[in-house]
Order: structure tokens, then C-alpha cells, then sequence
């Protein structure tokens, strides 16, 4: 019943109080000024209120409290999840310098490694289970850090941040619910419920933002119920079935950090490369845009529970036909659809996009690395 039965009534109790907090902080947020007005790189049109992220907080502690987890382990990640999303919230408010926003992420995670949640060992399928001794520690809080980060990139069109979390979190709950890992079943069905109702409000047309509460918050907690969900246990998928559900954001991330570097420009600079932006410059429409990303991760998300669930080896070490052939068909499906996008992305954006707009995007890159090398 543990893993089953309470991470849906956790699933359903953070949704209901997330959709009843939501317009009262979007309330509060006007009040105080916490509302991002539209510019040249963000996509919305009229003054929107943030801290919509704490709505998903306190959605996913309602729960989270209530079944409260007995290990310490959980705990320290509920203290530092709570705590990056004050950080944010902060920097909702009264806005952070990049350095010390990054000096309280390294801090927050280091709460919960403190405790013990650390990658102690990686899992390599067909190879073994490979101990990481010593740099558990630094590689744990680089993985915290990295994913705050990622999905706060991810941010910026009405719904995205949200539902990839959700689906995330989804995945990750029935992957540690197959493992009997209670806690992080609840935990991260907590937050996929906390993220889906307050979706209802910040689907485009959004009527209030996550901000860096939200997304920090989000970013952390995914990381957190990765690592003690998954990634702690022996099983096949506990270094891959992550990497497959976090895809989007950490190929979007990838590939973003790599144009600014090229460019000699900071990696904490903001700037229209997302994936996100891309498809809005092609001529989608933000939901068409989102709704490309949610099946993109909803697919990566089936591939990691196909992996878990579909028997492809037997006892004897060898290859089960059927499920082998399985796991290759979902396989070329996921390297089918990421072509498809890189293809629409990157050649299409050249055949509709004017030559006039191009040309003048490429005179804007680099007067930007001019500046920053000057």
C-alpha cells in the first residue's frame, strides 16, 4: 500500500492545494511587485505575477508532512528543498547577483549530501556496479546544482517548466515505487501533482509565473528523487532511466551553455537559443511548442519505465528476443523524433525564418561576444 495507494492520495492532495493557493500568490505577488514585465527575449505580452513556485511548495509539503518520511536522508532533502525555493523567492523579489544565487544552490545542496544522499556507486548495464568513493560528494552537489539550473533555463514559455517536471516526477514515482522505495515514491508523486495543478493556471495564456522559487525548487527536487530513488539502488536503470527522463533539459542546457562558451559569452548570460525559443521563431505557437516538448519527454519517460519493466535478459545472462527487440523499437523511436526536432530546428528555422532576421540575429551574436570580450 506504501508504494502504491499513498503516492497517489499525495499526488491528488498536492494538486487540490496547489490549484487553491495559486491565485492568492498571485495576489500577493502584484502587491509586493514580484511581476515580470515582458522585454525583448521573454515571450509574454503583458505584466505577469510570480512566485506561482511557492503555490508548488507548499502543495508538495502538505503531503510530504503528512506522510513524513522517516528516513533522515528525505528529510534533509524536504530542508533543502524548502530552503532553494526561499533562495528563489528571494531573488522573485529583490533579485540576486549570478554569484549569489550560485553560492546559496551550493549550499542548499549541501544539505542533503551532508546527510547521506550521495551517488555512492554507478551501475553500468552489462559492466557492473562501479563504487565512486570519495567524489560521491562533489559529483552529488554537481548533479543538484546542474539540474537546478537546467530546468530553470527551461523556464521560459508558458507551461514547460511545469510539465516536464510533472512527467519527470510521474516517471520517477513509479520507477522508486517498482524499487520499494517508499519515500521518494511519495515524494516525487507529491511533486508531480503540486506541478499538474498548478499547470490549470500557468498553461498559455498564463495567468501567474513559477519564477525562480518554482523552478529552483523544481529542479532540486528532481534531482533529490533521482538520486534516492533510482539512483542508489543496483538495478539496470539507475544511471540511464535519469539521463533518459531528464533529456530535454540537459540536451537544451548542453547545447545552450555550448553556444555561449563559443561566443565568449558568460553561461549565466540569458539569451533566445533555448529549444524553446528556437520552435517560436520557426512560427509555433507557444502551446504547440510545449505540447512538442511534453511528448518528446513523455516518450524518453516510456523508454526508462520500459527498461525497468521489460524483461530483456534471462536468468542465464543471455538476450530475451522479444523484449531486446522491444527496447530497440522504442530505441529508434526516441533517435527518430530527436532527428525530427533537430531537423525542424535547424534546417527549417533557415528556410522560413527571413534572411533579413537572420542576418540580423548573427550581427546581434556578435556584438554581444564583442562586448563581453572587450
Amino acid at each position: 500500500m506504501t508504494t502504491t495507494l499513498i503516492p497517489v492520495l499525495s499526488a491528488i492532495v498536492a494538486a487540490v492545494t496547489a490549484v487553491a493557493l495559486t491565485p492568492w500568490l498571485g495576489r500577493v505577488a502584484r502587491a509586493i511587485g514580484a511581476v515580470d514585465a515582458p522585454d525583448e527575449r521573454r515571450v509574454h505580452r503583458i505584466a505577469t505575477p510570480r512566485l506561482g513556485g511557492l503555490a508548488i511548495l507548499i502543495g508538495f509539503l502538505v503531503p510530504a508532512l503528512v506522510f513524513f518520511p522517516v528516513d533522515g536522508q528525505s528529510r534533509a532533502l524536504l530542508l533543502g528543498a524548502t530552503a532553494i525555493a526561499i533562495l528563489g523567492a528571494i531573488d522573485d523579489i529583490w533579485g540576486l547577483k549570478p554569484a549569489a544565487k550560485l553560492l546559496g544552490q551550493l549550499a542548499c545542496a549541501a544539505v542533503p549530501v551532508s546527510a547521506g544522499l550521495t551517488i555512492d556507486h554507478v551501475t553500468l548495464p552489462f559492466l557492473g556496479v562501479y563504487d565512486l568513493g570519495a567524489t560521491q560528494y562533489v559529483i552529488t552537489v554537481v548533479w543538484f546544482v546542474a539540474l537546478v539550473n537546467m530546468i530553470n533555463f527551461t523556464d521560459g514559455v508558458d507551461g514547460l517548466a511545469a510539465g516536464i517536471a510533472a512527467i519527470s516526477a510521474t516517471t520517477f514515482a513509479i520507477l522508486a515505487a517498482s524499487l520499494d522505495r517508499a519515500d521518494p515514491a511519495i515524494l516525487a508523486a507529491a511533486l508531480a501533482g503540486a506541478c499538474l495543478g498548478f499547470l490549470y493556471f500557468n498553461f498559455n495564456p498564463a495567468r501567474i509565473f513559477m519564477g525562480d522559487s518554482g523552478s529552483m525548487f523544481l529542479g532540486f527536487m528532481l534531482a533529490g528523487v533521482a538520486v534516492s530513488g533510482v539512483m542508489k539502488s543496483a538495478a539496470a536503470v539507475a544511471l540511464i532511466a535519469p539521463l533518459l527522463i531528464l533529456a530535454v533539459p540537459i540536451l537544451d542546457t548542453s547545447f545552450v551553455v555550448m553556444k555561449r562558451i563559443k561566443h565568449g559569452l558568460p553561461v549565466y548570460a540569458a539569451d533566445r537559443s533555448h529549444f524553446h525559443h528556437r520552435f517560436l521563431n520557426i512560427g509555433w505557437s507557444q502551446r504547440r511548442t510545449v505540447l512538442a516538448v511534453y511528448a518528446w519527454c513523455v516518450l524518453m519517460g516510456l523508454i526508462a519505465v520500459s527498461i525497468r519493466f521489460i524483461p530483456y535478459t534471462d536468468s542465464s545472462g543471455g538476450y530475451q528476443l522479444w523484449g531486446s527487440l522491444a527496447l530497440l523499437g522504442l530505441g529508434a523511436v526516441a533517435v527518430l523524433a530527436a532527428v525530427y526536432l533537430i531537423y525542424v530546428l535547424e534546417i527549417l528555422k533557415w528556410g522560413k525564418t527571413p534572411v533579413v532576421q537572420i542576418v540580423r540575429e548573427r550581427n546581434q551574436e556578435r556584438a554581444r561576444a564583442k562586448a563581453a570580450s572587450g
